[in-house]
């Protein structure tokens, strides 16, 4: 991140600390190396920095642990001092990998036992904190985000309890209907988007592709994608088309209605690069049947960029469909747990957001405007120009 001006001139509001739940430790660490170094780039911009307590130190990590006895309960216990401390609290609840026992069988966890975890912690601060943020990309249950029979509004009840017991900010990313947070008016929350992570990675990974209207085209899977299209293709100068699902709602398969078939809305893709673009791939169904209606309809090369790839099916459908060349490059972000076997495979390639989270952290611990940090087209268009003159 560069050294800007209403960094330099600014305090933070408290000590900053950052608390990394189980399950995100290592993209933590990532966060917290970048912090530090931008730290020391303040500092050599304005010494009297130094002196600011707290502002300055090797690790911004607290020591946190959360053992569970025999039966499978458990508590939170903070090792360090927070009294007066900007606390960020990091939790991914998509993490599926970390286990604990209980009557002696091992159990994966779940989003809810995260969210069990992440009010654990703050019920361990015993309200000493200055101020307490979390920071959860992926946001818990708001698949689960409006109300249309007789069922839960999950997400919303959520919120409203992170709001009771004492947090001031959420931070999430690519939230799957940021009205959601209506339900906490008075509570901060702010959703970003890692759009400028996506076309770096692209272009990383792809570095012959061709970003102009003739030879590329973004694509909405559906509309609820439309916002995300909309603003990558006109910040990239491109046309967009539109798929809509057609659902049967007469029947629930997987605790949703069905998709009969997708229609297409938009000018011809044929002879184009599409990139599809969308907030999560589940199963991952949906999206490898638009790839297959996209190359159906002559498309060059189909990318899918999703902020968070779940792959709750696995794997094999993408290795096939990647075989048989529907789809060239699936990227994600690393927001969320990434297996190995995901990493591994020639298809995927990884939107790292750990800076962009440092840099998030450094503006809101600074109580500066985030806009700064929210607004990518500057940096998009610095990458399109830097990419077309081939540097």
């Amino acid at each position: 991140m560069s050294v800007t001006k209403y960094l330099l001139n600014s305090n933070p509001v408290a000590p900053m600390k950052i608390i990394a739940l189980p399950g995100c430790t290592s993209f933590a660490r990532t966060i917290d190396d970048y912090l530090v170094q931008f730290r020391k780039a303040i500092i050599d911009e304005n010494p009297a920095k130094k002196d600011v307590y707290g502002y300055s130190e090797g690790s911004y990590l607290l020591d946190v642990d959360l053992p569970r006895f025999g039966s499978g309960e458990a508590k939170g216990v903070i090792k360090e001092s927070v009294r007066g401390v900007d606390l960020y609290i990091l939790v991914d609840v998509c993490n599926y990998s970390i286990t604990y026992q209980q009557f002696g069988e091992t159990n994966h966890m779940s989003p809810d036992d995260h969210f069990q975890n992440l009010k654990r912690v703050i019920a361990a601060v015993n309200g000493k904190a200055h101020r307490i943020n979390v920071i959860m990309p992926f946001l818990y249950e708001s698949r689960q985000h409006k109300r249309t029979n007789r069922e839960s509004l999950d997400c919303a009840i959520g919120l409203e309890e992170l709001s009771r017991m004492g947090v001031t900010n959420i931070v999430t990313f690519d939230a799957h209907d940021p009205r959601v947070a209506n339900a906490i008016p008075l509570m901060g929350f702010d959703n970003f988007f890692p759009t400028y992570q996506f076309l770096k990675a692209l272009l990383k990974s792809e570095p012959d592709i061709r970003l102009d209207n003739d030879h590329l085209m973004i694509i909405s899977p559906d509309e609820g994608a439309m916002s995300r299209a909309v603003y990558f293709s006109n910040v990239l100068g491109v046309d967009m088309g539109m798929f809509y699902k057609r659902r049967d709602y007469s029947r629930i398969v997987n605790g949703k209605n069905p998709i009969v078939a997708h229609e297409f809305l938009g000018d011809s893709v044929k002879g184009k690069d599409c990139i599809v673009i969308d907030d999560m791939i589940s199963s991952g169904g949906s999206m490898l049947d638009v790839a297959t209606q996209l190359k159906d309809r002559g498309a060059k090369n189909v990318y899918v960029c999703t902020t968070f790839g779940l792959f709750t099916d696995g794997l094999d459908k993408f290795d096939e469909y990647y075989k048989n060349g529907i789809i060239r490059k699936v990227i994600t972000t690393n927001l969320i747990y990434q297996t190995p076997e995901l990493l591994s495979r020639e298809w995927y390639a990884t939107a790292k957001m750990g800076k962009y989270v440092a840099s998030i952290i450094d503006t809101l611990n600074h109580d500066v405007s985030i806009n700064k940090v929210r607004d990518n087209t500057e940096k998009i268009n610095k990458l399109v120009r830097r990419h077309s003159s081939g540097k």
